[in-house]
């Protein structure tokens, strides 16, 4: 018996925006969010991609419009026009949270909803396993994650795909095929159709087994990154690794530190690096050469200078700067900030501090390796985490602008975040910027 309230606690108001397919696992969850609507007097939006690449997905997109209008919910879809060369799973992917952010923000929702289920950690642990990666790689995808303004959950991951299409076959729930998804051309549907049937017939329960292994290796994982995160501090300076330092460290610690800089430019695609990419990085550092380089995926190049290793982007000069800030700033990103005596405006273009909270002067600069911001109810926030998070594009991290104080602590990050040092209209504040 499925009980999404088993899974996850509910509260009066929730606004939830559903990532939904029209699929039998996404139909689902819109199904179970439905039954429970008026008790919890939830708000439902229900977000769609279609995908652009079968003629099966115009009939689908209308069967989801429909459905939505007869159920009384907020109905939001897009349409991928075209892709580029990259891996179209991932691509595809970005594209689908990045819709689903903006209409997260776009109704103040507390929690975007996808009907990831059971067999999905499987095939992802299993990929991973397969693959090479770290421990947060080999953890799979967690049930709930902190995207600092809502969170991303998938309260189905006790159940398997069987489990929800029987729910549908018992609540009458239409929903659709997608042919593509048994494909042999797709790494997924190989583990899917050859190597899951296997490990269910040796436990039907599988799934919950891979559950517990991802939640250990996830905890383990917390405890990782603050030791890796103590490390980063000593050994990478101004975005350059320092490698006398670097070899100081534990072995393990070592490779996190080595996956936390590729990440940086890879962010989560399950394709393009694994653990022979370590092994390159690592050989290159050990190496007796005193300039020797290694070409990476995406045209990344890693160069070492003596004792100095560094990570760029082949086509892009990586240019830094570092300006206090005046009346009027203008950026090498072609946009400004200025201070201002009068501002209306509320959004994370502008910055409202009080300069007794903060020391003095403020500094505008582009990132560097380490980088937090304090956020308002949510402890500290890496700066290279809230550009994954914001999708802000490689090309354009370089240049974005960060506001510090005299003291380094980060105090704004223009047109993306707000620290908890920014001030409420209704507050005491001496200081207005605007970013433009």
């Amino acid at each position: 018996m499925i009980s999404i309230e088993d899974d996850f606690t509910f509260h009066k108001g929730d606004s939830i925006v559903v990532g939904c397919s029209a699929g039998p696992d996404s139909m689902a969850l819109v199904d179970m969010l439905l039954k429970i609507r008026e008790k919890y007097n939830l708000s439902l939006i229900v977000a769609h991609v279609n995908h652009n690449l079968r003629k099966q997905s115009v009939q689908e997109e209308e069967y989801l419009r429909n459905y939505c209008e007869k159920h009384h919910i907020m109905f939001e879809g897009m349409i991928i026009t075209e892709y580029g060369d990259d891996n179209f799973h991932n691509e595809a992917r970005n594209i689908r949270y990045d819709f689903f952010e903006k209409i997260v923000h776009k109704y103040q929702a507390n929690y975007l909803m996808t009907a990831h289920h059971g067999d999905d950690l499987v095939e992802t642990i299993l990929m991973r396993i397969t693959r090479g990666s770290n421990l947060n790689g080999y953890s799979g995808f967690k049930k709930i994650v902190d995207m600092g303004d809502y969170q991303i959950v998938r309260p189905l991951l006790n159940y398997t795909k069987q489990e929800l299409e029987e729910y549908d076959k018992k609540n009458h729930v239409m929903y659709y095929i997608d042919d593509s998804n048994m494909k042999d051309k797709y790494t997924r549907n190989r583990y899917r159709k050859y190597i899951l049937p296997f490990l269910k017939e040796e436990d039907p329960n599988i799934h919950l087994k891979y559950l517990k292994f991802s939640t250990v290796l996830s905890e383990a994982n917390q405890f990782i990154e603050h030791e890796r995160d103590k490390a980063l501090k000593k050994v990478i300076h101004k975005d350059v690794l320092d490698i006398l330092a670097f070899k100081e460290l534990d072995p393990f610690i070592q490779k996190e530190v080595l996956y936390y800089m590729l990440d940086e430019f890879y962010q989560d695609d399950l394709i393009l690096i694994n653990d022979k990419h370590i092994e390159l990085l690592l050989n290159l550092i050990y190496s007796n050469r005193a300039n020797a380089f290694v070409n990476l995926p995406n045209e990344v190049i890693a160069t070492k200078t003596y004792q100095e290793l560094e990570l760029k982007k082949v086509t892009t000069e990586i240019t830094t700067y570092e300006v206090e800030l005046s009346k009027y700033v203008e950026l090498p990103n072609h946009h400004v900030i200025e201070q201002l005596d009068e501002l209306s405006g509320t959004g994370n273009d502008t910055c409202r501090l009080l300069s007794s909270e903060i020391s003095l002067p403020l500094t505008v600069r582009t990132r560097r390796f380490g980088d937090r911001m304090a956020v308002k109810g949510n402890g500290t926030k890496k700066i290279k985490d809230i550009f994954i998070d914001k999708k802000v594009k490689l090309s354009d991290r370089d240049l974005w602008p960060v506001v510090v104080d005299a003291k380094g602590v980060v105090v704004w990050l223009p047109g993306l975040k707000k620290s908890k040092y920014d001030k409420k209209k209704t507050e005491k504040y001496d200081i207005i910027l605007k970013y433009s």
